[in-house]
């Protein structure tokens, strides 16, 4: 296939091209992983400047996006690569086939650490640059082992810092060694943010000291480029919608007691089982299951509370007038929607296979059923529907931007998008959507910060507001 670029795909590839460090901050549905590849490709062939190119992504991003990218488009058909993937002999074979280009997923990086295979890259590109976030995290601790050999490092992400500033510390780490955030996490802290919840000396969580933001972003800001798809795309009206359910008053009294008491004891359970919660994130989990409508008791049984989800989202699909995208978050969770979609005769499928995602591009499924951790990254399900309902909410506003940009992206026929979230009132339902979007604010912060102006006229360089 020809590429016609866009003038913005023109101009992000020429800024990796220009900057041998970039950060490319690039909306979702804006086509990263071609603008990037273009610009391998003349780094490869046109400019010498390179010799091989490592690609860390999630497991399905790297096993299909990149590949099927490269096999897509004409002008990179002399570019060779292997797909690291799968079992460690796998993995092994692609390396040694000593390709241009080696596409391997995030979480066997320290497996190539330690393979003891001779590594010659001189280029990474880290997509989904936001996985790199924790500085204690194994794949960073084994990127950092690499990254003094590279003359070339490019990060992607729509996301770059998800839940909050503190993020970009360990991210920026991957791209200049420490240059511009500093070399050590403590002293980032300690320069730019104040504790902010804390009980006694413990520190949960901080908070940007004034003025910080803008000071983060000036550091960062000359390796820095950043795209919104509305800017340059005319994307389809995006809608959010809550669809509300209420639990029964004996429903909100056992909902409080496990608040209370951090114990809650249910007819449904056996005599000795109870439920507990032994800290405040266990009490969390517990509060969003009861929310969806099925607990796991202490021995890991799921034991159902309430069914108002699962009959708000019979509701929707009946309702709806074209394919819906289902996003759950647990097993029991999925257990149950399947059930009752089965009981239904609702025609559906996991969108965990190629088959699966072929068919719902196709608009032969009803409901397609998604993980934000599996659905977050990579896949192109545009073609599919244009309506998005969240069944049980999470936390991270990365996974909940990312499953949402699969139909809100470029290709999407419909004019609008719509995003239904299913909210249990009164619940910890509604802290998490406040909290994401808390959380959208900060991100947006950064993204204006560094946000690229398209030059007016070849030649001009790029503006950052």
């Amino acid at each position: 296939m020809l590429y016609n670029p866009h003038s913005y795909q023109t101009f992000a590839t020429d800024y990796i091209l220009s900057h041998p460090i970039a950060a490319v901050l690039l909306d979702m549905g804006l086509g990263k992983t071609i603008i990037t590849l273009t610009a391998i490709e003349k780094l490869l062939h046109d400019r010498f400047e390179i010799s091989r190119v490592l690609v860390i992504a999630p497991l399905r991003v790297a096993a299909m996006t990149w590949p099927n990218e490269i096999r897509q488009w004409d002008h990179l058909s002399s570019l060779t690569y292997a797909v690291a993937v799968g079992t460690p002999q796998e993995r092994r074979a692609a390396v040694l086939q000593d390709a241009e280009i080696t596409i391997i997923n995030r979480e066997n990086l320290e497996w190539l650490m330690e393979s003891g295979l001779q590594l010659r890259y001189d280029m990474v590109v880290i997509d989904e640059l936001s996985s790199f976030k924790n500085p204690k995290s194994q794949r960073f601790k084994a990127f950092m082992k690499l990254r003094p050999k590279l003359s070339r490092v490019v990060g992607l992400t729509g996301t770059p810092s998800s839940n909050g500033l503190m993020d970009l510390y360990a991210e920026y780490k991957c791209l200049d060694m420490g240059k511009r955030l500093g070399r050590f996490i403590g002293r980032y802290r300690d320069a730019y943010f104040v504790p902010d919840r804390r009980n006694g000396s413990i520190v949960y969580s901080y908070k940007p000291r004034p003025g910080a933001e803008q000071q983060i972003y000036e550091k960062i800001r000359d390796i820095t480029v950043s795209m919104k798809a509305l800017d340059h795309l005319p994307m389809p009206e995006l809608l959010y919608n809550r669809y509300p359910v209420t639990l029964s008053a004996p429903e909100c009294g056992k909902y409080r007691s496990l608040c209370d008491d951090l114990v809650l004891k249910l007819s449904t359970l056996p005599a000795k089982q109870v439920i507990t919660a032994a800290n405040a994130a266990a009490l969390s989990n517990k509060l969003c299951q009861l929310a969806n409508g099925c607990v796991y008791s202490d021995d890991g049984i799921p034991v159902p509370f309430h069914s108002r989800k699962l009959d708000a989202l019979e509701d929707l699909v009946e309702s709806a007038q074209s394919p819906v995208l289902v996003v759950y978050w647990y097993k029991h969770d999925l257990l149950r929607i399947r059930q009752r979609l089965l009981e239904k005769d609702i025609v559906f499928q996991e969108l965990t296979t190629p088959d699966s995602i072929k068919s719902w591009n196709a608009g032969q499924l009803q409901v397609g059923l998604v993980h934000p951790a599996s659905a977050g990254h990579g896949l192109n399900l545009q073609q599919g529907g244009h309506h998005i309902i969240w069944y049980g909410l999470t936390w991270s506003l990365e996974l909940y931007e990312q499953v949402n940009a699969r139909l809100w992206r470029q290709g999407q026929q419909a004019r609008t998008v719509v995003v239904t979230h299913i909210v249990t009132e009164h619940t910890i339902d509604d802290r998490i959507l406040a909290a994401l979007s808390d959380k959208s604010r900060t991100q947006d912060d950064l993204i204006a910060a560094v946000k690229a102006e398209l030059p007016l006229k070849k030649g001009v360089s790029n503006v950052l507001t």
